[in-house]
């Protein structure tokens, strides 16, 4: 991705160092890690992050992505972004995630990332920069986490399901379906979905197709094809499971955002 030449974040001795870059759609960035947690904030576009066994989580714009040090990812550019990335020395990420997560941006850290992308790498710790720096960990801490992760299962198994539902969103297979298909119970089969994914079949295919929707809106696809071609019987009805799910509407969710930004 493009932005300024590269400098090693553990060679700088402050508590964190922002880079500005842009990245063009498809662009992918393979398995990396970070001696750092880096903080992957998006003004405009959307982007895809994976992290090894633990599944994948859509970005949008105005969102950020959490990636703890030493997790390995990788990132993948869905619709060209404008992004700033934020890396956090392990002694001042001590109270945030452990895990990969996307967080809600409000609208102070928001400009809290803006300000810090201004300063200089030796920026002063002692002084007002350091006071800033100080506000914006507190105010990460404080993010919520948004409902836009996808877990990866463990198992052979359900790998296959998984694979197959994210392949193919729009159908419907049942729990019967996987069963016939691969000589499992259907109860063994939900029994292992909620012990390797914290989610239930059904959950876990709704927030693969919520996922899909989210990328292909991204895009500039009309919200009414992507209803039908997800299986929902009407725009209203796909809607109104993108409401429930994520609380506005696919036009407010996106709109909204990109006013702020």
């Amino acid at each position: 991705m493009q932005g300024k030449p590269l400098q090693a974040a553990e060679d700088i001795p402050r508590r964190i160092l922002v880079r500005s870059s842009v990245g063009d759609s498809s662009e992918y960035v393979p398995m990396h890690s970070h001696a750092w947690g880096q903080l992957l904030f998006l003004t405009e576009g959307l982007v895809k992050a994976s992290a090894k066994g633990a599944g994948t989580w859509i970005v949008p714009p105005q969102r950020a992505v959490w990636l703890p040090a030493h997790i390995e990812h990788d990132i993948k550019v869905i619709h060209t972004v404008k992004m700033r990335n934020v890396y956090i020395a392990p002694q001042a990420a001590l109270h945030l995630p452990t895990s990969c997560q996307v967080i809600n941006v409000s609208s102070l850290l928001r400009e809290l990332i803006i300000a810090l992308a201004g300063l200089q790498p030796l920026y002063d710790e002692q002084g007002a920069d350091g006071r800033l720096v100080d506000v914006f960990l507190d105010q990460l801490h404080l993010s919520e986490e948004m409902p836009l992760h996808l877990p990866q299962p463990r198992s052979d198994t359900l790998l296959k399901i998984t694979g197959a539902l994210s392949a193919r969103p729009e159908q419907h297979f049942s729990m019967q379906h996987w069963q016939q298909t691969l000589g499992i119970s259907s109860r063994t089969l939900a029994r292992k979905f909620s012990e390797e994914t914290g989610m239930t079949y059904s959950q876990w295919r709704q927030q693969a197709i919520l996922l899909n929707a989210l990328q292909r809106i991204a895009q500039g696809e009309a919200v009414a094809n992507i209803a039908l071609d997800l299986g929902y019987q009407s725009q209203s009805a796909f809607i109104s499971m993108f409401k429930k799910a994520l609380g506005k509407t696919p036009g407010q969710y996106f709109s909204s955002r990109q006013k702020e930004g």
